[in-house]
């Protein structure tokens, strides 16, 4: 009898704090705000105030939550994109997915050494946290707008391949820092390894996935949905036991199915992003449960973040992105759309707990930054994003249902 009563305490303050969380996006979209901002402030203040939600999740649990939603959000945007959408952009996307996510990292710290202080381990660990953009937030952000042109496209194409490629990054430099014989080259081999596996498993899955759903129909319509959400997670899986980035090939396979014809496809993309919304929900509740706010204001990570947030949004981003879409004869205006919004989100906070599960130095710190950073991208930049793009003439509408 105990075990059904603390079971059922369990579903209860988990389908409370979903339902809060729904309560908060609604509240978010009214007053123009990130469901992501109020999402992270709300958790982080509730964890505050209550020890024992403070306690509730471990970093590993909190890991496990983020792999689950970034399936579910990866997924569903690889299918928002589809391949044609894809074939427009598919260039800038690659540059900066892998380019720019290099470049960004070295860069984040070197300000991090020297504006801040820390050394270079710690300051290479905060860049590799900071480099990629996120799914979560840029997905959100856009979610039921149509940027004209393909400045939307890369953005959405960019955060769902710089995942893999950060990823990738923080794993090496958690082993440079953590490991005494590991080196460089074992982090470009670790890293091509997984893009290469992730990136063949994806494309394959997603035709075998599509062709399943052509040539084998279902007995009940309602399997469509299950049988798709699944068939990601075997993807996932597969590719994760084979050492390859499941991120990277959970994106591909959406892509590969996006704009494809088959049974039910309206069903499964209402299903899919329904589950993505509630990935998105869930993983920054319990992002924002693991921040000790307490911490984050009593010290000087509160203004080290604000630094490092200026330094990247304003200074770093438009080192590393002006130059690479210049080949890609996009508009004035669209290069600095793209610049503006590369949002950080879940994945940063993300990789800022491998390093703390990974017990790198000064693992606290480099957490509350990548939060501080977070906060300030969501709040600030992504509250911006539909001012922004009219500034700039970027046409921003309400997408067609």
């Amino acid at each position: 009898m105990a075990d059904i009563i603390d079971f059922g305490r369990i579903i209860l303050v988990v389908s409370g704090a979903l339902s809060i969380a729904i309560l908060v996006r609604v509240v978010a979209g009214r007053v123009g705000l990130p469901t992501a901002a109020l999402l992270l402030t709300v958790a982080a203040v509730a964890s505050d105030l209550s020890d024992r939600l403070a306690t509730l999740l471990s970093f590993e649990d909190v890991q496990r939550v983020a792999t689950l939603a970034l399936i579910a959000i990866l997924f569903d945007g690889g299918m928002t994109i589809g391949v044609r959408r894809f074939r427009t952009a598919a260039v800038p996307i690659t540059i900066l997915g892998v380019i720019g996510t290099f470049l960004t990292a070295p860069l984040v710290a070197v300000a991090a050494h020297y504006l801040l202080g820390f050394n270079w381990t710690v300051s290479l660990l905060i860049g590799a946290a900071l480099a990629p953009t996120d799914p979560a937030v840029t997905f959100s952000v856009l979610a039921g707008k149509e940027v004209e042109g393909r400045s939307g496209t890369i953005l959405e194409g960019e955060s769902g391949f710089n995942d893999p490629v950060g990823i990738a990054l923080m794993i090496g430099m958690i082993q440079l820092a953590t490991v005494s014989d590991a080196s460089i080259t074992d982090v470009e081999v670790e890293f091509l390894r997984e893009m290469g596996i992730g990136l063949a498993v994806g494309a394959v899955a997603g035709f075998v996935l599509l062709q399943s759903l052509r040539r084998f129909p279902l007995p009940d319509r309602s399997l469509y949905p299950l049988a798709v959400v699944l068939a990601a997670g075997v993807i996932y899986g597969v590719t994760a036991i084979s050492h390859g980035s499941g991120f990277l090939a959970v994106f591909v396979a959406g892509i590969v199915i996006g704009d494809a014809e088959f049974p039910r496809r309206i069903e499964i993309r209402h299903f899919t992003s329904a589950l993505a919304d509630l990935g998105e929900l869930a993983v920054f509740v319990a992002l924002g449960l693991t921040i000790d706010l307490g911490f984050i204001l009593s010290g000087s990570i509160w203004w080290q973040g604000l630094v490092l947030a200026v330094v990247l949004g304003f200074v770093v981003r438009p080192l590393v992105v002006t130059p690479l879409l210049l080949p890609s004869r996009l508009a004035r205006g669209e290069r600095l759309f793209v610049t503006w919004a590369g949002l950080k989100g879940a994945v940063p906070i993300l990789l800022a707990s491998l390093a703390v599960v990974g017990g790198t130095e000064q693992a606290p710190q480099i957490y509350g930054i990548v939060f501080v950073v977070v906060l300030f991208s969501v709040v600030v930049q992504g509250t911006l994003v539909p001012h922004v793009a009219q500034r700039l003439g970027v046409p921003m509408v309400e997408a067609d249902p």
